[in-house]
């Protein structure tokens, strides 16, 4: 059983976001292989938060999710950045909560 907290909801919007970003990245022109590997890095790290069998953990996975992401804003072309940059923020911000290096009562 899952249990639904705020850090969870903030995983699966920055999962999604950086999902959705590389399937716009792959349908657009160029970049091609970083959306595919933030497709499937994106999933994977939406896959560990309910999978306990995925290799890496989620906070590996974000991390990785976190160097695509800047990887295709430095590679980005002619797409644009709002949701890259919207994913960025809301992972960086998972990273920060799950270490505990900001700790905000009623979310972790």
């Amino acid at each position: 059983m899952i249990t639904l907290s705020w850090l969870l909801l903030i995983a699966l919007i920055g999962g999604a976001l950086a999902l959705f970003d590389g399937i716009l990245r792959v349908r657009g022109k160029g970049n091609t292989v970083v959306g595919i590997i933030e497709i499937v890095v994106a999933a994977l790290f939406i896959l560990s938060l309910f999978l306990p069998g995925i290799p890496f953990g989620s906070l590996v996975l974000a991390i990785a999710t976190l160097i695509v992401i800047v990887v295709g804003l430095l590679l980005r072309g002619r797409q644009g950045i709002g949701i890259a940059i919207a994913a960025l923020a809301v992972i960086a911000l998972w990273i920060v909560l799950v270490n505990r290096w900001l700790v905000i009562p009623g979310i972790n």
